[in-house]
């Protein structure tokens, strides 16, 4: 308990004094955007050994309803190394809908990417992790109505971690409710990156309402913090976030 304690703290101060260091350094210009992020996810267990990852998204631009930034479809196979351990291996196809370099046109991404997840206990309360590399293909932009030939290229590192505190004695019931820490960081490289190495970071409180043994609410608030490409200029992004879980386990469906 102590050893995980010590490690969100350690976390959340590099992450703090990364921002304070990142705000000596250069003239930040920050847009400030509130926005609505939708998801769903479903993990499905096949066998064993074998399962499948879906999920999709849809969030909103600015003023929460005005108009929509961005979808995503990411699918996967998934190998369960244990009960508490799994690799994803899986694609994405992101939609960036008009913004401000292509007003009048939708860019499109490809983002192959791989995943190493991992779930731990502490009594009642419950803690997963994963690192997520992806390879981001995308459209590159010729000016506000045309895409130019060709991609851009990086690679980005996703760590993530999400920390439940179930507020019921029973812990993970059906008709329970949580607690709900989340925090993700991302981390640019490859060779087109100049400025940016630092991407994004996620930080996410709120809810999670168990429905029934497999499918779950989570909503909140994030505030995600974004830099740019440019290397001064960043987006500061608070947002409603409405996720719904899905985990179906069919092994015991199959054998039947």
């Amino acid at each position: 308990m102590k050893r995980k304690v010590l490690f969100v703290k350690v976390y959340l101060i590099c992450i703090t004094t990364f921002f304070c260091s990142s705000s000596i350094a250069q003239t930040k210009q920050t847009e400030k955007l509130s926005q609505v992020w939708l998801g769903y996810f479903d993990q499905t267990r096949f066998s064993n050994n074998w399962g499948m990852w879906a999920d999709l998204h849809l969030r909103t631009k600015e003023d929460l309803v005005n108009n929509f930034s961005q979808s995503i479809v990411r699918l996967g196979i998934t190998y369960y190394i244990n009960d508490a351990a799994k690799f994803t291996l899986g694609y994405a196809y992101v939609t960036n809908y008009p913004g401000d370099n292509h007003k009048q046109i939708d860019q499109i991404e490809h983002r192959p990417w791989q995943q190493l997840q991992w779930h731990t206990k502490y009594g009642k309360k419950r803690m997963m992790q994963w690192f997520r590399l992806e390879e981001k293909y995308k459209q590159k932009i010729l000016n506000d109505s045309t895409l130019a030939d060709g991609y851009s290229f990086n690679w980005k590192l996703r760590y993530n971690f999400w920390y439940e505190i179930p507020f019921s004695k029973e812990g993970n019931t059906a008709k329970a409710w949580s607690f709900i820490l989340n925090d993700e960081v991302h981390i640019n490289f490859g060779k087109q990156v100049i400025n940016n190495y630092f991407d994004q970071n996620r930080f996410f409180l709120g809810l999670k309402y168990q429905l029934t043994a497999h499918n779950n609410l989570q909503f909140g608030y994030m505030n995600l913090f974004q830099q740019l490409a440019a290397g001064n200029k960043y987006k500061n992004i608070n947002a409603a976030r409405i996720f719904f879980f899905q985990n179906i386990d069919l092994r015991k469906t199959i054998k039947k």
